[in-house]
């Protein structure tokens, strides 16, 4: 499509490289933080650990450094994850390489840079941490200025800089293009641009530089990431708009008769490739290694529900505007081009990122497709710019997700709302699109029941002060102390406190317990849980429970409640009982009280 000028895609490409360079530098600069928060940390520092192992300290074998590193840096909250020990006493790295490939040229300029600045040279100090948000903030814009280059070639302007827009203020491509740049899945996206731009002048003319550029791509994928391997489909299948027989004939004579152009990119990617395979065999003594212990793919149960829609860290959930995509395959369909190619590639990627075991890792998985996938979403928006009336009645639609991604992209950085780990239904329906919501929302991360409203008729069922089961306070306990209980390394569980329900005609029970630390448990699988069972002669018909140290902070006395609606079903006894988590953080808990209450008419 020869247009001479693309002025509007040209505005809106530079108003959203504005936008990710505010991101990158003055929302969230990553490279100023320390801890899991710095810009080499958690995954990041896995992909780059290659390179100071080689480069600094070179060991990349024993690691004899990695104590001091994470001591110093705590790039992680856990030990060595980066790799794993081998049998013969070295280790390997967990991830592929393809990364410290990209990561190299800007760890290169930190190291030379750092001496000068005053930084240690050791891989972690600060010019390293700026050297790859740059590197990855670079890339994104690059990667962003040429996906506009391959769409212009296949779509109007005004489509290119609707899709633009929605790409990278209406998507989680936002995030990880600016902020989490480190990761993988932007640098990732940015070759799977210059994969497609190489396969369209590929099938233009056969030159063999394009064939060479897709096979040093290919296997820069795949390096990166090996599920990858499934990007040489692009280049493959490129050209065909059906699976009939004929079409399948046309396409494999046409590999035949440039056969020296896909064997070249054959080779090229195998070089590439063979960078992992020269790295396992001198660590290990193997070619081959898998270094993902208990991550697996799953081929014969995917987890298309959960890692969709899941509350969790579903990609339709936190990332709804993808749903365009999906609906943009019947306009594709219908009018698009290299239809095989792109929804092969499209489906197939989907189906194995959905078939990853760790299916909460989230949408950040599918980003790296989105140059494939915005095709169909481009398609979609050139059949509903066709139609102005459709055009003005979804424009509200398109701005609801530009608000949903900001909104979400503010508080993934800021504040105390999200929770990668916890987010429920109940919680997520209660925050959504808020700012701000009340600090006793957090319990809705462990227990859906919750009651906001002004309760009625309260009856007091368990009372106060009378201790947690006279005679059965555990260990290490002064006189003084009365009737608090102590949780800690020694005493992990609590006796059960029971009583009979005699609250006929409430719909709510409140159980409330005053509670005291010194240091709170920050890990979330180890915070003390507050625990109600509502029991039927010996079974339990319900179960609510809460992590206390949701609501309750360092060197903090606090009364905490929890709330569990009634259930229909009939119940004679209430139990209630404290858990320590597995933490060796000591909680003292005392003035246990358990109340019924109804709730006002007009509340549901």
């Amino acid at each position: 499509m020869p247009v001479r000028s693309h002025s509007l895609s040209r505005i809106v490409c530079w108003c959203c490289a504005v936008v990710m360079c505010w991101a990158s530098f003055f929302f969230y600069p990553r490279w100023q933080h320390k801890g899991t928060e710095a810009a080499i940390s958690w995954d990041v520092s896995g992909y780059y650990w290659y390179l100071p192992s080689l480069f600094i300290y070179h060991d990349l074998k024993h690691q004899g450094f990695k104590d001091s590193i994470l001591d110093k840096y705590r790039p992680t909250n856990t030990e060595f994850m980066q790799g794993m020990r081998l049998d013969n006493g070295n280790y390997v790295m967990k991830y592929a390489s393809g990364m410290a490939v990209m990561y190299l040229p800007f760890f290169t300029a930190a190291h030379l840079l750092a001496g000068a600045l005053g930084y240690p040279r050791d891989g972690f100090s600060a010019p390293y941490q700026f050297a790859i948000q740059f590197g990855g903030l670079l890339v994104s814009l690059l990667g962003l200025w040429y996906f506009r280059k391959l769409l212009l070639q296949f779509y109007a302007d005004k489509v290119v800089a609707v899709v633009l827009a929605l790409l990278v203020l209406a998507s989680n491509y936002l995030n990880y293009s600016s902020i989490d740049c480190g990761m993988s899945h932007t640098w990732l996206f940015t070759v799977y641009v210059f994969l497609l731009l190489n396969t369209v002048a590929f099938y233009r003319s056969f030159q063999l530089k394009n064939a060479i550029r897709i096979g040093l791509l290919v296997g820069l994928a795949t390096l990166t990431r090996p599920t990858d391997a499934i990007s040489c489909l692009i280049p493959l299948l490129w050209g065909m708009n059906s699976l009939v027989p004929a079409a399948i004939g046309q396409q494999f004579s046409l590999i035949l008769k440039h056969y020296k152009g896909f064997l070249a990119a054959v080779v090229c990617a195998t070089a590439v490739i063979s960078i992992q395979l020269f790295y396992w065999k001198y660590v290990s003594g193997h070619w081959l290694v898998y270094s993902y212990q208990g991550q697996k793919l799953y081929f014969r149960s995917p987890n298309f529900m959960d890692y969709t829609f899941s509350y969790r860290s579903g990609w339709l959930v936190y990332s709804p505007l993808l749903v365009l995509a999906f609906i943009g395959i019947l306009p594709y369909l219908a009018k698009g081009k290299n239809k095989v190619a792109i929804l092969t590639f499209f489906l197939l990627n989907y189906y194995l990122v959905c078939a990853w075991n760790i299916w909460w890792y989230g949408g950040r998985a599918m980003v790296q497709s989105y140059p494939v996938l915005f095709f169909c979403v481009a398609s979609l928006v050139q059949a509903v710019l066709d139609r102005k009336v459709l055009a003005w009645a979804l424009a509200p639609v398109a701005l609801a997700f530009l608000y949903y991604n900001t909104w979400l992209t503010y508080i993934y950085h800021h504040g105390d709302l999200y929770d990668n780990d916890c987010m429920t239904e109940a919680y997520f329906w209660r925050i959504a699109g808020r700012w701000h919501a009340p600090a006793s929302v957090a319990v809705l991360k462990d227990n859906p029941d919750l009651y906001e409203g002004q309760p009625k008729n309260m009856l007091l069922l368990y009372p106060a002060n009378r201790g947690l089961d006279s005679g059965r306070i555990l260990d290490q306990l002064t006189p003084e102390n009365g009737g608090m209980l102590l949780l800690n390394k020694s005493n992990q569980e609590s006796p059960v406190t029971r009583f009979a329900y005699t609250g006929s005609g409430a719909r709510w029970l409140r159980a409330q317990a005053t509670f005291r630390c010194d240091e709170k448990e920050y890990e979330g699988w180890k915070m003390a849980q507050f625990i109600v069972r509502l029991i039927k002669k010996d079974s339990t018909v319900k179960e609510r429970m809460i992590r206390v140290y949701r609501l309750l902070g360092d060197h903090e006395t606090k009364n905490i409640s929890m709330d569990v609606r009634l259930p229909d079903v009939p119940f004679d006894s209430v139990h209630v009982f404290f858990w320590n988590g597995g933490s060796d953080k000591p909680l003292w808990i005392s003035n246990l009280e358990v109340r019924a209450f109804s709730q006002n008419q007009n509340e549901h």
